[in-house]
């Protein structure tokens, strides 16, 4: 009987424009940024070089392009880099009522 939902836009206020986090933002400008200026000092370029001068914009707004049921692209990459990157001992305490393992991590230390 007390099922509650939650919405499904409840972080969306949390937000900037509903989609993006500022460094979303941060990382987008960048790449926008980086590509406006090289627009501006390649004046004559060929169309392969257009196209390498647009590589900055493209992947930065891949990366912040919100993605459904996902936040975005670049927090899947986050999560990803910080699974292989972190700690590969995972100690499970259990039921136990002294912990075994704390002096080892201490000489760890």
């Amino acid at each position: 009987m007390n099922n509650f939902i939650i919405p499904a836009n409840t972080k969306k206020s949390q937000l900037i424009l509903g989609f993006f986090t500022p460094s979303d933002l941060i990382i987008f400008g960048t790449g926008v940024s980086l590509t406006v200026i090289m627009l501006i000092f390649m004046q004559n370029a060929s169309f392969f070089e257009l196209v390498m001068i647009l590589l900055p914009a493209l992947i930065t707004g891949f990366l912040v392009l919100p993605v459904p049921n996902y936040h975005n692209v670049l927090q899947l990459i986050t999560n990803i880099v910080n699974f292989y990157k972190g700690r590969r001992n995972y100690y499970w305490k259990g039921w136990c009522v002294t912990d075994e393992y704390k002096d080892e991590i201490e000489q760890q230390k």
